[in-house]
C-alpha cells in the first residue's frame, strides 16, 4: 500500500496538507503516515527538565495527532499512522522516507503570507530532483471544496 507522508506541525498550511493527503489514500485506496518532528534545541536543559519537557512535547503532538485521525477515520475511512522524531526536521524526513519504502508521496503545505511557503517547502523545493519521492505542495489557502475537487 503506497502512503502519503505529511508532516503534522504548528502552521496553519498543515490543515490542507492533511487535508489533501487524507483524500488522496481514500481514493486511491493508500494510507497516510502523519510525521512530526521535535527538534533538538527544545530540550537543551538539564537532564530531568529536558526529559519533562521531551514527555510534554510527545503528549502535544499526539493531541494534535488525535483531532486530524479522527477526522481522517471518521470522514475519509483512512486510519492514519503517528510517526514522531528528534532531531533536525529536513533530515528526519528524509531518514523516514528512506527507512519506509511503503511511502510514496510527500504532502506539504505552503504558507500564505509574505514570508514565503515555509522553511520545508523552500529547502525540500531545492533538493526536488534528487528526491526518492515526489512532493506535493498544497497552497495554505485553498478552500475543503477546492480540495475536494482536486483529490
Amino acid at each position: 500500500m503506497r502512503k502519503f507522508l505529511v508532516i503534522l506541525d504548528d502552521s496553519r498550511e498543515c490543515l490542507n496538507a492533511m487535508r489533501f493527503a487524507a483524500m488522496r489514500a481514500a481514493h486511491t485506496g493508500g494510507g497516510v503516515a502523519i510525521l512530526s518532528v521535535i527538534p533538538p534545541d527544545e530540550f537543551n536543559h538539564w537532564i530531568g527538565v529536558g526529559e519533562i519537557m521531551r514527555a510534554e512535547a510527545r503528549e502535544r503532538i499526539e493531541v494534535h495527532f488525535e483531532v486530524f485521525a479522527k477526522w481522517m477515520r471518521d470522514k475519509q475511512n483512512v486510519n492514519p499512522e503517528l510517526i514522531i522524531r528528534e532531531g533536525e526536521p529536513l533530515t528526519e524526513i528524509m531518514a523516514q522516507i528512506s527507512e519506509d519504502s511503503s511511502i510514496g508521496v510527500l504532502v506539504l503545505g505552503a504558507g500564505t503570507d509574505n514570508k514565503g511557503p515555509g522553511p520545508l517547502v523552500t529547502q525540500l523545493s531545492r533538493q526536488a530532483g534528487s528526491l526518492p519521492v515526489p512532493i506535493t505542495i498544497v497552497p495554505g489557502d485553498l478552500s475543503k471544496e477546492r480540495l475536494e475537487l482536486i483529490t
